[in-house]
């Protein structure tokens, strides 16, 4: 249902660890995200507290997810005593596979979570057949 894109993403998160949490348009920061399905339904939730909802772009192209948003770096000369929370851009892609509709994706934003709901496809439900033929008059059977 969902395929992992990013054969790097460990050492991307080191990386960051070591070299500091500033997302660029460039390089942006990777944000953290849980994904299952719960009956006819795929959920996905990004977590991006803190960031305006305006700065949110999400985008769907085919069968691909694009999840972009910003939080600002401070813009004061203060000295940061602490900065341990990622600041800059985060992006994210999710491929999904054939068995989801992505013409009825719908999104909230709320307490800092980007929830995401994905319809299964109708072509991809478990339907009956009806069988004809034999004596034994009609049945159906799972397909």
């Amino acid at each position: 249902m969902l395929m992992q894109t990013d054969p790097f993403r460990e050492l991307d998160r080191l990386t960051q660890q070591v070299f500091g949490t500033q997302g660029t348009m460039a390089r942006p920061s990777v944000m953290p995200m849980d994904a299952w399905r719960d009956g006819d339904v795929f959920h996905v939730e990004f977590d991006l507290p803190g960031v305006d909802p305006d700065s949110i772009d999400l985008d769907v192209e085919r069968n691909v997810v694009t999840v972009r948003a910003e939080r600002p770096s401070r813009a004061s000369d203060a000295e940061a005593i602490a900065a341990e929370r990622p600041r800059g851009v985060f992006s994210r892609q999710l491929v999904l596979g054939d068995n989801l509709d992505t013409e009825h994706i719908s999104a909230q934003y709320e307490g800092g979570v980007l929830s995401l709901q994905v319809p299964v496809a109708e072509k991809a439900k478990p339907r009956k057949i009806a069988i004809t033929g034999t004596a034994q008059g009609r049945r159906e059977i799972h397909a």
